[in-house]
């Protein structure tokens, strides 16, 4: 139990730092009204996951500590669902409702179209 935690803790870790320096980077390149780094990283988390889970199922290419380490800990760290609800709101209560919808509907398509390409990037490699 202490190992699956330490597991998961460190990965969290990780990610936050890869939500970190990611989130700085995109709103230092594209500042401005509408969170493009939230989305940007919940697109990446959700490629990743579909990617990395894929091969997971279908190869078992992760161990169940390793699927802890990286799905739970690294992209339950790196994933920003709080920051979208969050940030959502707050533009919604600024009045730009219009955003806000945006912001929902662009989150929702690309986190699961990412996915879904994700899943699909790892059917294509070889030995699939």
């Amino acid at each position: 139990m202490i190992e699956r935690v330490a597991l998961v803790g460190l990965g969290g870790m990780v990610g936050a730092i890869l939500r970190y320096g990611a989130g700085g980077l995109v709103h230092r390149l594209f500042e401005g009204r509408f969170p493009l780094g939230t989305l940007l990283i919940n697109t990446a988390g959700c490629l990743g996951i579909g990617f990395l889970s894929t091969l997971a199922d279908d190869r078992g290419v992760l161990s169940a500590s390793a699927r802890l380490f990286v799905f739970i800990g690294v992209l339950g760290g790196f994933t920003t669902f709080s920051s979208f609800g969050y940030e959502t709101l707050t533009l919604w209560r600024d009045g730009l409702a219009g955003r806000a919808l945006l912001n929902i509907g662009a989150n929702v398509v690309c986190g699961l179209g990412a996915v879904w390409i994700g899943h699909i990037m790892a059917r294509l490699l070889p030995g699939g």
